[in-house]
């Protein structure tokens, strides 16, 4: 095995060497190849980095055998293939506490370590960013686009470094998610805390069980929480005491402590107040067990007498992602016409919003680092403070949360702007917390006040999610969308409808997105103008789908009737139907005539081959791909090769590992086949099949660049490498298009998997 691929790296090399003799010619395919080379040896660019967001907490005790153990099985220097471990146990158990004890005591052991806050695909996404730009894995801050893409540059990394590392998934309850993002390679250590009984077991390759303190930690931590001398008999007695009551675990013993802490309160005089609240809880009988009673009773103490805005600000945290709340989103989001409520004033000034804090930080029910103003709280707290929220306050807390998030995310309903890139970065700030109200809405069932603008804010956050190629938390948010919108006439939900059928036209099902565009056209039509540029763009969306189903004269007919839209009305879009007609003509087999009609685009105007390659604006790598194809019917395969190569390199840049990326891959691997460079082609494929193995909306490209290496493995003599390719492809593609599943082993069957055009 080894000796297949050091001959395929040899051979690799030389087809480069080959190409540089000719350097002019190959110029922006070379920089690509040299690029994809550099990759593998990243981890030289920094050997030391550790991103643990939270600090050590200086008041851990206990757990000296399980730390043992977890030392002991995550040994790097240890002969060990797998180095895994999952912590499970039951919430407020301090799972995650031991997992960051054993990460900070760890800094000198691993050169690397990595915190992945692990509960949704969202909060992986991001952590996995985060861990890009620290590793020196992109040139710029920009230059990790997506979290598709950061989750492959780091596997990647993880899988070839000799560096030492671990990795900790904290709350990692979704199984499914956290395949995704599960290192191949078994060189470092993973340790993953968890609450599912499934995730414990699998991946992991042992699993450790956490129970709560016995009687002798508890009272110790306690102890050293509120600052009391243990070697004191009366103080061990009551902490002792008091451990029992709350069943020994560590959430409700750190919480206590807080709150004695915070009152001044004499230990002894604790227990007798504890069981007053008890009595309470017991009288309403809302709670399930003994471990939820203790919990309850524990929260019902230290919400006790909190101060107005304290208590306001509480409840508002319960509908925002407990892993990290920033306070820029309550200072920016109360900017957000119309103004927000008076009695939330207060999080729009700094000082004030550090006031309400201050009571919640002294009794321990949140957090926050002197690095970040973030804001984080524990699962079993939010969960508490939202069990206590009466139902009919839920609704008003509910709008609010809308009210500051809203702003994150731009209007796309009331003008035809295009992508908003310049915005992504305040919606990346806000996304874990759409997610998480959404879920929250769904899970109980609660019905804000203003529907309309939560269906806005679902709609403001697809589109989002949909420009950078998320298309599965996209779809399932646009769905919420469209069942939350009350008025099926505004055009906010011809906006929703549009994009749904965008999702869908992007995931080749063309046919299922005509009668979304259709819907939202005839809604237009009735709320504007006739000439609006929206009725444009509905026409444009219609004449896309029908190209791809290769009904070529009505989506001809279609694109004229919206360029006529748009140049009675001087829109600015105009550029867009004329690239979308040139790619409809090279499809219709007119390379001339698409090459004139890409020509009229405004800001291509006096542009040529060599001005789109020495453009440093990655807005043009869809006009780039689309010139390459061009180019490519016209039999200039040369200029189609370099014009390729830039398009990719500037959708890496732009967008990441994702679908646009694949797809500019096939293209610069299969005219590198045409000019007989197979070596350099099965790389790039080679790298296509890894994304698109990442992405759950890949399979096509998947299959579709497996045919392509099986039809040059053959050409090569590597057949048992050419069947394996061509079984995983056969197979993927009678699933995708069961009509197809006995269709020759031929490109034009594969590329019915993908879009004619991917812009």
């Amino acid at each position: 095995m080894r000796i297949k691929r050091v001959s395929s790296v040899v051979e690799s090399e030389t087809d480069l060497a080959c190409m540089r003799l000719d350097e002019n010619k190959y110029k922006e395919v070379i920089e690509l190849m040299d690029n994809l080379s550099t990759k593998g040896s990243e981890d030289s660019q920094r050997t030391k980095y550790h991103y643990i967001p939270f600090l050590q907490n200086s008041r851990f005790s206990g757990r000296t055998s399980l730390m043992s153990k977890v030392h002991s099985i995550l040994d790097p220097g240890s002969l060990s293939t797998t180095k895994s471990i999952a912590l499970f146990g039951m919430g407020g158990v301090g799972k995650t506490q031991l997992a960051l004890q054993y990460a900070h005591q760890s800094v000198g052991i691993y050169d690397v370590i990595l915190w992945i806050a692990a509960d949704s695909v969202i909060t992986i996404g991001q952590s996995f960013r985060e861990a890009a730009q620290g590793l020196q894995l992109c040139q710029t801050l920009d230059g990790i686009q997506d979290s598709a893409a950061a989750i492959w540059k780091v596997k990647n990394w993880l899988n070839t470094t000799s560096t030492p590392w671990l990795v900790v998934f904290d709350n990692a309850d979704d199984l499914r998610a956290l395949k995704v993002a599960w290192p191949s390679s078994s060189r470092g250590s993973i340790l993953l805390t968890t609450r599912d009984f499934d995730v414990a077991n699998n991946p992991a390759a042992q699993c450790l069980q956490v129970e709560p303190f016995d009687d002798v930690e508890g009272s110790v931590m306690l102890l050293k929480q509120i600052g009391l001398d243990p070697a004191v008999a009366a103080n061990k007695e009551h902490a002792t005491a008091i451990t029992q009551a709350l069943g020994g675990l560590p959430l409700a013993l750190g919480q206590i402590g807080g709150f004695i802490a915070q009152r001044r309160l004499p230990l002894k005089d604790f227990l007798a107040r504890y069981e007053r609240n008890a009595a309470k809880i017991d009288a309403r009988k809302t709670v399930k067990d003994d471990y939820e009673h203790t919990l309850s009773t524990v929260w019902d103490v230290s919400f006790q007498k909190l101060p107005e805005n304290a208590t306001k600000l509480l409840n508002m945290l319960i509908f925002f992602d407990p892993d990290g709340v920033d306070e820029e989103i309550f200072l920016e989001g109360s900017q957000t016409e119309p103004e927000i409520d008076s009695e939330f004033e207060f999080v729009a000034d700094d000082m004030d919003l550090g006031d309400a804090e201050q009571p919640l930080l002294q009794a321990a029910l949140i957090n926050k680092t002197m690095e970040q103003p973030v804001v984080t709280m524990h699962r079993l707290i939010q969960s508490a403070a939202f069990r206590r929220l009466p139902a009919l306050d839920r609704p008003r807390y509910f709008d609010v949360a809308i009210h500051l998030l809203s702003r994150g995310f731009p209007d796309t309903w009331s003008k035809d702007v295009g992508h908003q890139i310049s915005a992504w970065k305040k919606c990346e700030k806000c996304l874990p917390h759409i997610d998480h109200i959404a879920k929250l809405c769904k899970k109980h069932n609660i019905r804000p006040t203003n529907l309309q603008q939560y269906a806005e804010l679902l709609l403001r956050c697809s589109w989002y999610l949909y420009e950078r190629e998320t298309y599965d938390v996209a779809r399932s948010l646009v769905d919420a969308a469209v069942r939350t919108f009350e008025d099926k006439s505004t055009l906010a939900y011809a906006s929703a409808i549009d994009l749904a059928g965008l999702i869908d036209l992007d995931l080749c099902h063309p046919s299922l997105a005509l009668t979304p565009f259709k819907e939202a056209l005839e809604i237009r039509k009735t709320r504007l103008g006739p000439d609006d540029p929206f009725i444009a763009f509905s026409l444009n969306n219609i004449a896309l789908a029908h190209t791809e189903l290769g009904d070529l004269e009505e989506a001809y007919a279609t694109h004229q009737q919206a360029i006529d839209i748009r140049l009675r009305s001087s829109s600015d879009r105009i550029g867009n139907s004329y690239s979308n007609m040139a790619s409809l003509l090279l499809r219709m087999g007119r390379p001339d005539d698409a090459e004139e009609m890409l020509g009229r685009c405004p800001s291509l105007k006096d542009f040529t081959d060599e001005t789109f390659l020495r453009t440093g604006n990655p807005r043009f790598s869809g006009d780039m791909v689309l010139l390459s194809r061009i180019r490519l019917g016209q039999g200039r395969v040369g200029d189609a090769l370099r014009l390729a190569s830039r398009a990719l390199a500037f959708r890496q840049q732009l967008l990441g590992n994702r679908l646009k990326t694949c797809d500019s891959l096939y293209d610069v691997a299969r005219i590198l086949h045409l000019q007989g460079h197979a070596a350099s082609a099965i790389k790039l494929l080679k790298q296509l099949v890894d994304i698109s193995e990442s992405l759950n909306e890949g399979e096509g490209q998947l299959a579709r660049a497996l045919y392509k290496l099986s039809v040059l493995y053959a050409e090569k003599g590597a057949l048992p490498e050419s069947e394996a390719c061509k079984s995983r492809a056969v197979e993927i593609r009678g699933r995708l298009r069961p009509e197809d599943k006995d269709a020759p082993f031929k490109e034009e069957s594969f590329s019915k998997l993908t879009l004619w055009m991917l812009w």
